[in-house]
């Protein structure tokens, strides 16, 4: 390498990339609020609920954007389904620039503590990264943690639900079949309630670009005993997610939520 120039990485990180999301000339300008559903059944169930309409997007074909009809769609859209990192980063970079400023996740979760069982919830408050996307958003000593306010709202909201919940840690992976038992005995120690794949990259993002999320991940299956125990079909997990599902939709049209949004974060 040349003396003097900069190699891989050592430039800074808020240079932007050569390929930047944008908004195509045909695509749809969103409200503020986005729901992102991670799994398919989910965003089948509230594009019926709300009786959405599809929304045709450049730069998505791998997962669906959904208006509701009535009120509810002239601030909220629906998007998903996604798995991992990479892919729901890439969404969410195009949604920010077709105007989303709230992303609310709603997915699955695998439990690493006892006291969390299939159909509980989990509410993320922070993420240890053990995917490869978030790297690449640089936030310098900011903690990787979710918006606040949302976060506080989703808390005051999720006591009737069915089930337990709880508010702490979760694990990204790019590799759940290497959430071995070494690495699962480590984050039972170290506190983190469950293991998935996006959020630290979402909440990073978040971070980078300046807008908010905040999560609400129903317990899928097991792993805390070190053998996986799985429950996405159970009627527990079903019951859980339709809850989940409308409880989102509640709270964005909520009254209050412009004014929460404003209050300074973690």
């Amino acid at each position: 390498m040349e003396s003097g120039r900069a190699g891989p990485g050592e430039g800074t990180g808020m240079e932007e990339g050569i390929i930047s999301p944008r908004r195509g000339r045909d695509d749809p300008v969103l409200g503020p609020d986005v729901v992102v559903a991670m799994v398919p059944d989910l965003v089948r169930l509230l594009a019926r609920r709300t009786r959405a309409e599809r929304l045709h997007v450049q730069g998505m074909a791998l997962a669906h954007l959904y208006r509701p009809q009535g009120p509810l769609g002239k601030r909220t859209s629906i998007a998903g389904p996604f798995l991992g990192a990479p892919q729901a980063v890439i969404a969410m970079e195009k949604l920010i620039v077709l105007g989303a400023v709230r992303f609310w996740v709603m997915g699955w979760c695998g439990s690493l503590q006892r006291f969390l069982r299939i159909g509980d919830v989990v509410i993320p408050t922070s993420a240890v990264s053990e995917e490869g996307t978030s790297a690449h958003y640089p936030v310098g000593e900011k903690p990787v943690e979710p918006d606040r306010c949302l976060t506080e709202f989703l808390l005051q909201s999720v006591s009737g639900l069915p089930g337990e919940y709880m508010a702490g840690s979760v694990w990204s992976t790019d590799a759940p079949y290497r959430e071995t038992p070494g690495k699962v005995e480590y984050y039972q120690r170290a506190g983190v309630l469950a293991v998935e794949m996006e959020m630290s990259a979402l909440m990073q993002v978040a971070l980078f670009r300046s807008v908010a999320v905040a999560a609400m991940l129903v317990v899928s299956d097991e792993l805390f005993d070190l053998r996986w125990h799985t429950g996405f079909s159970s009627p527990a997990v079903k019951k859980a997610t339709q809850a989940g599902a409308e409880l989102l939709l509640e709270l964005v049209l909520s009254s209050d939520l412009d004014a929460r949004s404003d209050e300074p974060r973690f």
